[in-house]
C-alpha cells in the first residue's frame, strides 16, 4: 500500500520563534489526532537542527528544502547530504520549480542530488512539473516526462523503493490556481506509468506521487480522493496550523 503523505514547504518564511512555536502545536495536534497520513514539515536550513531535536519523538518529519548536487567544496552558501545528515535530517526536496526558475537548475544536476541522497541513506522529495505555456501548447505530458525519466534514470531500483514525487504545475504554485481533480489525476497517472516505464511496475506502483499547486481547506479533499494522488506538497497554506491540520485530515 502506498503511504499517505502531507507536507509543508514553509519556504523563506518565519522567523525562528514563530517556525518553533507552529512546530509544537503541530506536534501537540498530530499527538492529540493521529492522522492517517504522514506529516512532513520543510522549514528554511537554519532550523533543521533544532525542530529535529524538538520532535525528536514525535510523528513529523522535518525535511530540508534543498540539498547540494555536490559532496563537498567550495560552494559558498551550499548544504551538502552529509552536513544534512549529521544534525538529523535524513529527507530533502529536490527540482522545487523555484529551484529550478531561479538558480536554473536541470534536470541532470537534480538527479545527482538524489544520487547523493541515496548513497547516505537518505529520501528525496523529487518536484516536477510544467509551466502554463507547455501546458497551452500541449506539451505538459512531455515536459514532465522529461524531468522524471532523466532525474531517476541512474538511480538503483532497490533505492527507488522509498521515492516521493510532487506534481507541481508551475502555472498552480502561489497564483490561486488549482489544476482540477480530473487534470491533476491524469498527470499523476501519467507520472506513475512513466516510473513504471523505466524502472518497473512494482516501484511504480509503490511511489507516492502528491500533489502541489495552491493546495487549500477547500480543495485538498477532492484532489486527495483521486486514485493515483497519495497526497499534497502544501505552500501558504502550512504556514497557518488550522488550514494545514485541516489539510492533513482530509487525506485519508
Amino acid at each position: 500500500m502506498r503511504r499517505k503523505i502531507v507536507a509543508g514547504n514553509w519556504k523563506m518564511n518565519l522567523t525562528f520563534q514563530e517556525a518553533k512555536e507552529l512546530a509544537l502545536r503541530l506536534n501537540t495536534w498530530v499527538k492529540a489526532n493521529k492522522p492517517t497520513a504522514e506529516v512532513i514539515i520543510a522549514p528554511t536550513h537554519l532550523y533543521l537542527e533544532q525542530l529535529n531535536k524538538d520532535l525528536k519523538n514525535s510523528h513529523i518529519t522535518v525535511a530540508s528544502q534543498n540539498v547540494s548536487a555536490m559532496e563537498n567544496g567550495a560552494y559558498t552558501g551550499d548544504v551538502s547530504a552529509e552536513q544534512l545528515l549529521s544534525i538529523g535530517t535524513k529527507m530533502s526536496i529536490v527540482g522545487h520549480s523555484e529551484r529550478r526558475a531561479y538558480h536554473y537548475e536541470q534536470d541532470k544536476y537534480i538527479g545527482k542530488k538524489i544520487t547523493h541522497l541515496y548513497e547516505l541513506g537518505m529520501s528525496p522529495i523529487l518536484c516536477v512539473g510544467e509551466k502554463l505555456e507547455d501546458r497551452d501548447a500541449g506539451k505538459h505530458f512531455d515536459v514532465v516526462q522529461e524531468q522524471v525519466t532523466v532525474a531517476l534514470e541512474r538511480q538503483k531500483e532497490e533505492d527507488l523503493k522509498n521515492l516521493i514525487v510532487a506534481y507541481e504545475p508551475v502555472w498552480a504554485i502561489g497564483t490561486g490556481k488549482t489544476a482540477s481533480p480530473d487534470q491533476a489525476q491524469e498527470m499523476h497517472a501519467f507520472i506513475r506509468k512513466t516510473i513504471g516505464a523505466q524502472h518497473g511496475i512494482s516501484i511504480a506502483n509503490s511511489t507516492s506521487i502528491l500533489y502541489g499547486g495552491s493546495v487549500n481547506p477547500g480543495n485538498a479533499r477532492d484532489l486527495f480522493e483521486q486514485y493515483d494522488i497519495d497526497g499534497g506538497l502544501v505552500g501558504g497554506a502550512s504556514l497557518k496550523l488550522e488550514d494545514f491540520t485541516t489539510i492533513i485530515s482530509a487525506n485519508k
